[in-house]
């Protein structure tokens, strides 16, 4: 058993419930903070105890911590008793259309509950690699300018630039980003400030659509969990604008966890990565269906609805390619198709 500790915010949500087994595996003492507050911002349907009880369950190294991260005092108290070695930062509110009607509560979460984890690092523990899920909502509705082409199932980047999908460097000024994209830009430019400024460990991953069976999945944030658990109980899924030719790259959250642990291992102060599936874990909604109808032999049941989602990306996947430069051990390891079929799997234990 390593003496080594890892703090997780939103240790019950999809990603961070994959770092806490990923690090558990190696023999981590790990420290989750959750206040199941995404049963607040989407109901019942989005309450994340059930992932909290598995890893209470599952894992005799973990520690949960009943903490909002907006409780800056809470927040400075916990990283001072504990001094982590890592910080995995996955807690947010993260819905780009629920922002617009709880926005104090959207910037105190992204932006604030950022700042009070950065500051309580810096007081505490500035030598600790800071890691913070970010997304590719910083871009805003830029992606929306490139060049593309319309092609029977999807939408694609005509533009040989944009071959290999979106990099770091993509502007993220002078769009359309949403509340929630505004509030998440805060809190990646104070993560690249706070490496660049006091030189501490940080890195900010812009994730595309993160993914894998352990989401609780709504129709207001979680694409393909929210999809698949549609299809099973033969719901309607109703597709927005686009002809549901919109693309998004699919990155299994196991994937992510891996590069985390990667950059924990190497880090570099104030970077940033794209994160996500790549073009080749990338499908639209109507591809997405067909995959989903073949693992769970049911017909998609959807209704198309002539309205885009505002901010919404036409098409969007990472360039893959600074990460895998920078740590070339790391790359995507489980497809689109499989991570699809253990979400209908998962599904099918929880309904």
């Amino acid at each position: 058993m390593s003496n080594k500790q890892v703090l997780v915010t939103g240790s019950s949500g999809l990603i961070g419930s994959e770092v806490c087994r990923f690090f558990s595996e190696l023999g981590w003492k790990i420290h989750g903070v959750d206040n199941n507050q995404r049963a607040v911002f989407f109901g019942e349907k989005g309450d994340t105890r059930w992932n909290q009880q598995q890893l209470q369950n599952d894992l005799s190294n973990f520690e949960h911590h009943e903490l909002d991260i907006r409780d800056r005092q809470g927040v400075l108290d916990l990283l001072k008793n504990l001094q982590p070695d890592v910080i995995v930062h996955t807690a947010a509110q993260p819905s780009h259309d629920r922002a617009a009607a709880i926005p104090f509560d959207d910037f105190d979460t992204n932006a604030v509950g950022t700042l009070n984890l950065l500051e309580s690092a810096r007081q505490s523990c500035p030598e600790s690699p800071f890691i913070h899920m970010s997304t590719n909502k910083v871009y805003g509705d830029k992606p929306n300018e490139i060049k593309r082409a319309e092609l029977e199932t999807r939408w694609d980047f005509d533009d040989p630039a944009y071959e290999n999908g979106i990099a770091e460097d993509f502007s993220i000024d002078q769009s359309k980003h949403s509340l929630f994209g505004a509030s998440k830009v805060a809190a990646d430019v104070m993560v690249q400030e706070y490496g660049r400024y006091f030189d501490m460990p940080t890195c900010c991953l812009r994730g595309g659509c993160l993914t894998g069976p352990s989401h609780s999945g709504v129709e207001l944030h979680g694409f393909l969990s929210y999809l698949v658990k549609c299809n099973l109980e033969g719901k309607q899924y109703n597709v927005f604008g686009y002809l549901g030719k919109q693309v998004r790259d699919n990155i299994h959250s196991l994937d992510v966890a891996r590069f985390i642990h990667a950059f924990s291992e190497a880090p570099r102060s104030g970077e940033v990565y794209n994160i996500g599936g790549g073009k080749d874990n990338s499908c639209s909604i109507l591809e997405a269906f067909k995959i989903a109808e073949k693992f769970s032999g049911k017909e998609m049941v959807y209704e198309y609805v002539d309205d885009n989602r505002i901010g919404d990306h036409i098409v969007y996947y990472s360039d893959l390619r600074k990460m895998r430069e920078h740590y070339p051990n790391w790359d995507i390891s489980v497809s689109l198709e499989e991570t699809i079929s253990q979400i209908v799997d998962a599904w099918k234990d929880r309904v």
